[in-house]
């Protein structure tokens, strides 16, 4: 009952409340934003939601747009500058995703959206992480973000969507909050954030 009639009228009401609340901090990270990446403070891509629904993820940016002598952009890491890093290390990047919530994109509660290329690598049971909308924040995110294997994320994520409850996604929103201020897994050795999925070895989804 909580998923199917109270879980989305829920989203809407508390992102509402969190744009009007968050409005003077959002402000003032738009203009921060302008000027530590030289321009437009906002990054959007497009994103997978609910059954595998094409939408436009709104986050701020993190990364410069610095290309080489090629014309071609430098690594993330060399792209992510102080500015950027204080953005992902507090998730403030994420705040303007409260708008996808409440366009109906997105849930504060889910499996993260991740990168429209992924869908073709999925085998069967990964692909149940589309079966809602994806979070804000979600069961993946506060058992280890972006520290752990791909494969154990889509597991937690598929977790998540067999036991959703109102209880369930309170505890969840509460580790997140306790997460973000101990900035705890943020990024991955040797990567400025999770490294790229190429696919389950054992089963994709195409095979």
């Amino acid at each position: 009952m909580y998923a199917k009639f109270i879980k989305r009228p829920l989203d809407f009401t508390l992102s509402l409340l969190a744009l009007i609340v968050l409005s003077p901090v959002l402000i003032i990270l738009i203009v921060m934003g302008a000027i530590g990446m030289k321009g437009n403070p906002f990054f959007t891509q497009l994103r997978p939601g609910k059954n595998e629904k094409i939408f436009k993820l709104i986050k701020f940016r993190t990364m410069t747009n610095e290309k080489d002598a090629d014309g071609n952009l430098l690594p993330d890491e060399k792209r992510l500058n102080k500015y950027g890093k204080f953005l992902r290390s507090t998730s403030l990047d994420e705040l303007p995703e409260l708008i996808n919530i409440l366009k109906g994109d997105m849930s504060i509660v889910g499996p993260r959206p991740l990168l429209v290329q992924y869908l073709p690598l999925y085998n069967e049971r990964q692909k149940r992480r589309h079966e809602v909308r994806p979070g804000l924040t979600g069961f993946a995110q506060i058992n280890g973000r972006n520290t752990v294997t791909w494969e154990q994320k889509f597991e937690d994520d598929v977790t998540y969507i067999e036991n959703i409850t109102f209880l369930g996604d309170m505890k969840i929103i509460f580790k997140t909050v306790v997460s973000v201020l101990k900035r705890e897994g943020i990024s991955q050795e040797n990567n400025a954030t999770m490294e790229e999925f190429k696919g389950t070895q054992e089963e994709t989804a195409n095979v």
